[in-house]
């Protein structure tokens, strides 16, 4: 099984789109919480869903299961806060909504988990990937970028 990730942010749309082509993804799952922000350029939800079927031939999904709660990422993002506390409050989040046994694996499967960071490092996309290749183990993490 192989899960991929993306962020869009310091990525034009031609560089986005060719990443998600080049590798063969099935499937965008958005894993923002919000993904309707005006800050958001192309990857607006109705946008990225028309783009990514018309360019790509990929389909969309909008997975708020993987997403922080709005608490989270406003300690993490608006005061500041440490990556430590917010990675130990996002793992907490995951277990106590059981990803692993919720959602379904073929979901995944060959998907490509989006959000806004330009890395992985220190992004959510990155604990959902690694929680799940924990969790189910035969389970391939591509970044790209």
């Amino acid at each position: 099984m192989r899960i991929f990730t993306i962020g869009f942010t310091k990525k034009s749309a031609e560089k986005f789109f060719s990443a998600i082509r080049v590798a063969g993804v099935k499937r965008v799952v958005d894993v923002r919480l919000n993904n309707v922000s005006q800050l958001a350029g192309f990857s607006k939800r109705a946008d990225l869903q028309y783009f990514l079927r018309e360019i790509c031939g990929v389909e969309y999904v909008h997975l708020i299961a993987l997403a922080p709660t709005q608490p989270i990422l406003d300690a993490y993002k608006k005061r500041k806060g440490d990556w430590l506390i917010y990675e130990r409050a996002f793992l907490e989040l995951m277990r106590e909504r059981r990803i692993e046994d919720t959602i379904p694996k073929d979901l995944l499967d060959n998907s490509c988990l989006l959000c806004s960071e330009d890395k992985p490092q220190h992004c959510h996309r990155h604990l959902v990937s690694e929680y799940l290749k924990t969790m189910w183990r035969d389970v391939d993490v591509v970044h790209l970028t």
